[in-house]
């Protein structure tokens, strides 16, 4: 079909949240990978979100989403269509993720180790509805003074066995290895429930 991007139309649809805390780099690292233009939307700080907004650590962000991202990306050798939906990490917002819930097969969960204890509604929200995810610990200004087997034990993750990965938001390659780990968990799991 003439204007269409055919490789997307022949795979199989999958849709994935990227959540965490606010200021983790979610829609940094959906604009990393998305293959168009991604929907971003995000708004300038203001002083309305002066003792709103916990600006600890990330005092120098100028803007937050407010809704949600969305990209896409399209893994041929998976035969699959992701379709990358960003959640807005601001707690004033959380209201709007059991909407973005629906559909999902699963999320890759960002945290920030400077600023762990932000991750555990995210990681709390996923474990308590019961959606596969997996969890990427940003390696701000390319570096993590924390292990993954760290991180695990900080994080009290219900299940032990949920992979936890280094990766930088920015890195198109550390992005995607993300998403494949995260489809790996689900085929995993289709398999164990096809088995039982």
């Amino acid at each position: 079909m003439p204007g269409y991007d055919t490789a997307a139309l022949e795979a199989s649809p999958v849709k994935i949240l990227i959540a965490g805390g606010f200021g983790v780099g979610k829609t940094t690292l959906v604009e990393a990978i998305s293959e168009i233009d991604p929907l971003r939307t995000e708004e300038r700080l203001t002083a309305a979100g002066v003792g709103v907004d916990d600006l600890d650590g990330i005092e120098s962000k100028k803007a937050t989403t407010v809704a949600m991202d969305f990209g896409r990306i399209t893994l041929t050798d998976a035969g699959v269509v992701l379709y990358l939906f960003g959640t807005p990490g601001q707690e004033r917002f959380w209201f709007m993720w059991d909407d973005l819930l629906n559909g999902a097969l699963g999320a890759l969960v960002l945290v920030d180790t400077r600023r762990l204890d932000r991750s555990f509604p995210a990681i709390d929200f996923f474990e308590n509805r019961g959606l596969p995810f997996v969890v990427g610990a940003n390696c701000f200004h390319g570096e993590q003074p924390y292990t993954t087997e760290e991180i695990t034990a900080a994080l009290h993750l219900r299940d032990p066995d949920t992979p936890v990965l280094l990766l930088d938001a920015r890195s198109r390659e550390d992005v995607r290895s993300a998403l494949l780990s995260l489809l790996d968990l689900l085929i995993t799991q289709a398999d164990v429930i096809a088995t039982v």
